[in-house]
């Protein structure tokens, strides 16, 4: 097996030679393994943590924790890892990632890196993409880690905070993406220490990596508290909206989904409300609601994005055909698309917390994945997490025949076709799978094979009861089945009796998608650990991928199209369109994911700043002291603010100055301040409060009022941080305008968020100094 592992490496994966050789080693210490009795084995995991005491390293030891884990797995699961599982393991203690086959058993590798990383005492998270994987890893791997002494935890949502906590102090902890990222959020808006969950991040494995940290990644995690929204006026601007015409009243960037007002637009809004003029500081709310009627309209679709459901709307996770259950949109939109649609309007999301999937992850030091596709996003990959992607070789050869794409011109001519080779491999009784990129895609392909009585399972977001099952049972002798390409992700398709016999699973792609590595999972549906299947993309050029990014070049290419009596295109360079186009797409994305990035970078440093004052307050015993040094801060900024430096002495405003010291700290210890220079007044003052909080401290009442002060401390903190995230919101939905200024965005986030920080955190410091100035009065 391992000579034939190094056949398989071009030049260009010369690295994994070290791994291979680190293979040889492993298997060489199998024999030794296999002779230990339970018990000697479970004693592996004290003896690695007494070496690791001693000064080893985890590499030191990683060859015979690999070798303790296999051996356990084949005696708990009955399961003895591949050599090419190793391979992707040794890969994942390097924090990169290992790019394996579907049915490779990409589960069974994240054994050996957690256990690994776990004797480390400091927490590894295994990260799936649901809660039914997550549940299913930590119910099957577990059992191996806690044979070998390590306690294992699953952390998904809903669960009670205790609970949260139990299994984020495992060795181990098994969960949902999203929902160690919402953990974070929470924990950096509790009141008190015993409230927060998490403990500092050591190492993660991410399952399906590229589902997690790219397709994910184009959304924030945001928390967000209830505010009721003004119904009429969302009903209002949606009526506006259903009259605007594209290109006429907005404009739309089907690339950036960014959208914004034309002059006319912004005319006819002024009409339809009687305002003079819509950007004006008093209008911002009114040019929120309508921008966001404007984006319910053009961005999302019925039974595409979401779906109405007991007059509600249930949003749809684009990448697994999922209903997200609990989740809405923040900021209004919405209530945007429940104004569309006529159904009830529920109350708003305002953001209280948020951050990117991209700068979530950033925060562990160690972290590695797993996925069938990633070698297309290997820059991407390399720039924001420092990880390479590693190709590993498959256990079995690959046998699956994938064929070359059919292209017709319209939509019809495509489904036809699809209904067609249905039927054909239905007759051998070969299963089908089709693959669809939306609800109402997988509904019109039902459809069409419905008006030739052909019986078949469908998968969408309105049936994800049934997911897994259908599913694992997609590969039964004449099983027809429908699904989003995403759903049942994880779930391994296993073939009937007598399905290899007439080819294994056919697998059709009803459209591109918006990425080549989704289009390689799907097609990796069939033909897993050396199955015989194969698959075949069936497509038009009406598709949305080619209506959305290639306007221009489609029709071009359709005056010079040759086409069969089916409607199929046969011109060559067909292909080449269709690969460009979608490379063009992958730009795209990519370019949206870097910019959204980057906005949350400079927020990022905002955050950081808050959290890290919020934190100390939190876990301090003495409060009031943590705040000292915003204090003295509100009291520069007073002097700045009241006796500017370009000012002449005689038009500085004393009188208001001393006011302001007076309040924080009293007329007994405020200095005489006239006549000074700036630089005088801001050292007396700086050293009259350090004496009035000397003097406080030395009388020990102090601590009785400590509790009560960190929590009007975080409150005050709090409300502040709130009001600059939607600051920083609204701030973000009008830099699409500078750009008629010939202005960078970014540049203009960066700027104008920076001043707006500034802003606001001098009034979270003065805040704090008048509940400081309000405690210590109390104690005169």
């Amino acid at each position: 097996m391992l000579k034939s592992l190094r056949r398989l490496f071009d030049a260009s994966e010369r690295k994994l030679e070290t791994y291979v050789k680190l293979v040889e080693n492993i298997s060489d210490l199998e024999k030794k393994f296999s002779t230990m009795s339970d018990f000697e084995l479970q004693q592996q995991t004290s003896r690695f943590k007494k070496r690791l005491e001693q000064g080893e390293t985890l590499i030191d030891i990683r060859c015979e924790a690999f070798a303790t884990v296999r051996e356990a797995s084949k005696r708990i699961l009955s399961m003895r890892h591949y050599d090419v599982q190793l391979l992707g393991g040794l890969v994942l203690t390097d924090e990169n990632i290992a790019e394996m086959a579907t049915g490779e058993g990409k589960t069974l590798v994240a054994s050996l890196p957690s256990y690994l990383y776990a004797l480390a005492e400091k927490g590894v998270h295994v990260i799936t993409v649901n809660e039914y994987l997550a549940r299913r890893d930590r119910e099957q791997i577990g059992r191996v880690h806690e044979f070998l002494g390590l306690s294992v935890g699953l952390n998904i949502p809903m669960m009670e905070p205790e609970a949260k906590k139990v299994a984020y102090q495992a060795d181990i902890t098994y969960g949902v993406g999203q929902e160690f990222g919402f953990d974070f959020l929470r924990d950096h808006m509790a009141t008190s220490p015993l409230d927060q969950v998490q403990r500092p991040y050591h190492f993660a494995i991410v399952d399906e990596v590229d589902s997690v940290l790219i397709d994910e990644a184009k959304t924030p995690l945001i928390i967000a508290g209830k505010t009721k929204p003004s119904a009429d006026l969302h009903f209002i601007a949606a009526k506006v909206a259903k009259r605007f015409s594209p290109d006429v009243h907005y404009e739309f960037d089907e690339e950036t989904k960014s959208t914004t007002l034309t002059e006319e637009g912004i005319t006819k809004v002024e009409e339809a409300f009687g305002v003079d003029n819509l950007y004006e500081l008093e209008h911002q709310t009114l040019y929120h609601y309508v921008i966001q009627a404007v984006r319910a309209h053009v961005m999302f679709e019925k039974d595409v994005d979401y779906i109405i459901r007991d007059q509600k709307i249930m949003l749809v996770d684009m990448f697994t055909g999922r209903i997200m259950e609990g989740r809405s949109l923040s900021d209004g939109l919405h209530q945007a698309i429940e104004a569309k649609e006529g159904v009830p309007i529920t109350d708003e999301n305002k953001t209280q917390a948020s951050i990117t999937i991209q700068n979530y992850f950033r925060l562990y030091p160690h972290i590695a994945g797993m996925t069938g596709t990633a070698k297309t996003e290997e820059k991407e990959f390399q720039q924001l997490y420092g990880m390479e992607v590693f190709q590993i070789p498959t256990n079995k050869p690959k046998i699956r025949e994938d064929a070359e794409d059919r292209i017709f011109s319209t939509k019809e001519q495509k489904y036809d076709a699809i209904r067609n080779e249905v039927k054909t491999r239905h007759k051998l009784g070969q299963p089908v799978l089709v693959g669809t990129t939306s609800i109402l895609q997988s509904e019109i392909v039902a459809n069409y094979l419905r008006e030739d009585g052909l019986s078949f399972h469908l998968l969408n977001a309105k049936s994800v009861e049934q997911e897994i099952d259908l599913i694992a049972n997609a590969g039964q002798f004449g099983t027809i089945t429908i699904a989003t390409n995403m759903a049942g992700r994880g779930t391994d398709i296993v073939l009937g009796e007598g399905v290899s016999g007439v080819g294994g699973l056919h697998v059709i792609g009803s459209e591109k998608h918006e990425a080549r590595r989704i289009d390689n999972q799907l097609r990796g549906r069939s033909g897993r650990q050396g199955d015989p299947g194969s698959s075949q993309f069936i497509i038009s050029l009406e598709d949305d991928m080619f209506r959305r990014y290639a306007k221009d070049d489609l029709k071009k290419f359709n005056d010079k199209a040759i086409t069969n009596d089916v409607g199929e295109i046969l011109n060559k360079s067909i292909h080449e369109f269709v690969e460009r186009t979608q490379r063009i797409v992958e730009g795209a994305n990519r370019s949206y994911r870097e910019f959204t990035l980057r906005l949350d970078d400079i927020v990022k440093d905002q955050r950081d700043i808050v959290y890290t004052l919020r934190e100390k307050i939190l876990r301090s015993d003495q409060p009031l002291q943590v705040v000292l040094p915003s204090i003295k801060q509100s009291l520069l900024y007073a002097v700045d603010q009241y006796c500017p430096e370009e000012a002449l002495p005689e038009e500085w405003d004393i009188i208001r100055l001393k006011s302001f010291t007076e309040h924080i700290m009293s007329s007994q210890y405020t200095p005489a301040l006239e006549g000074h220079s700036q630089k005088k007044i801001k050292e007396t003052l700086i050293r009259a409060a350090e004496a009035k909080w000397d003097e406080f401290a030395s009388k020990g009442k102090i601590v009785t009022q400590q509790s009560r002060v960190k929590q009007t401390f975080l409150a005050t903190l709090d409300f502040h941080w709130v009001k600059h995230l939607e600051a920083m919101t609204r701030l973000k939905e009008g830099i699409g305008l500078r750009s008629y200024q010939q202005e960078d965005p970014v540049r203009v986030y960066q700027r104008d968020g920076f001043t707006l920080f500034e802003e606001n955190f001098a009034k979270i410091e003065r805040d704090l100094a008048l509940e400081w100035a309000n405690v210590l009065r109390s104690f005169e």
